[in-house]
């Protein structure tokens, strides 16, 4: 008999605002769950995707999961394989980092089967290779909150270093997810075809520090003040339709601050209180339905402390 665990990672939020790839954080729910066993074949085997409606592939060298669950093997110098079933249950395209999450529990699951040999910041590097499978870079914005749980900064891809940031404790957070899709690759390709002066970047430099500070001063108003983005959001704001809309409604409402959360077409605001966070969330819902006719979902509550992690031992048959 061989020892079978499951893992759930988080979604998260990337960005958030003036961070364009330095900044994320881990939400409560949803995430992706994930089962793996040790396997006496080497290599990785993805056994079954669920959740998907057959959109993913089961090909280890292609499918995010088996990406970063081969390069915990090679970076552990394992001699065994694994066995992998994907369970999505959360959105693909959604802006919530999907790819992310299934990176970091691939990549979280091996490195628990294998009795934890890798250090933490080695399992954020492996989930990375699962990211790059998904959009051609490694970035690390929405795997290291996966990973990590709570806010991250990443400070630098060369050499890699990620710092976990305070997190408020009255912060909350409502995540409205229209039922629509933006491509990452679209997004991104606005974004690389574009110049930017410096009355521009320098508001967004400010922002992004201030942002840091507000966490560990614990001062949520400064932090929503913050949520200011004058390079990326602009671009991406018109592939959401009804977007607009659905953040003066959030202001309106009494948001500490709104954006787009990574890629789009989700939108999260902030706020200090949790009944305030879901009338918020309520608010940007209807302004999704009247101006863009849109049905949606809706994510409240805190940052999760948690990143990925088991919730669960089974025992299974080893494969032969």
């Amino acid at each position: 008999m061989n020892r079978r665990i499951r893992v759930f990672a988080p979604a998260t939020v990337a960005n958030l605002g003036p961070g364009f790839d330095v900044l994320g954080l881990a939400l409560s729910r949803p995430g992706d769950e994930l089962e793996a066993e040790l396997s006496d074949r080497p290599g990785v085997e993805i056994v079954e995707v669920t959740g998907d409606g057959g959109q993913l592939n089961c090909d280890p060298h292609r499918n995010v999961a088996g990406r970063a669950a081969g390069d915990v093997l090679r970076r552990a110098n394992a001699r065994q394989g694994v066995r992998l079933w994907l369970h999505k249950q959360m959105p693909l395209a959604s802006g919530l980092g999907s790819s992310g999450a299934s990176s970091a529990a691939g990549a979280v699951a091996v490195n628990e089967l294998l009795g934890r040999p890798l250090a933490q910041m080695d399992v954020v590097l492996s989930a990375m290779e699962g990211e790059r499978s998904a959009s051609g870079t490694p970035h690390a914005d929405n795997v290291a909150p996966s990973v990590m749980g709570g806010i991250v900064l990443i400070r630098s891809y060369e050499p890699f270093e990620a710092i976990a940031l305070p997190v408020p404790e009255r912060l909350h957070i409502a995540v409205v997810h229209p039922h629509c899709k933006v491509s990452t690759s679209e997004a991104r390709r606005l974004v690389k075809e574009r110049t930017y002066s410096l009355d521009l970047i320098v508001p967004n430099i400010g922002n992004a520090a201030t942002l840091v500070a507000a966490l560990y001063r614990g001062d949520l108003p400064l932090l929503g003040r913050s949520i200011d983005d004058r390079i990326i959001e602009p671009l991406r704001a018109t592939l959401i339709p009804g977007f607009a809309s659905v953040k003066a409604a959030a202001l309106d409402c009494g948001a500490l601050g709104c954006s787009i959360a990574g890629s789009g077409p989700s939108i999260f605001a902030l706020s200090d209180d949790h009944a305030a966070a879901q009338k918020i969330g309520d608010a940007m819902q209807a302004a999704f339905r009247t101006a863009a006719g849109l049905a949606s979902d809706l994510y409240v509550g805190k940052v999760s402390a948690d990143g990925a992690r088991v919730v669960e031992h089974a025992a299974s048959s080893i494969a032969r």
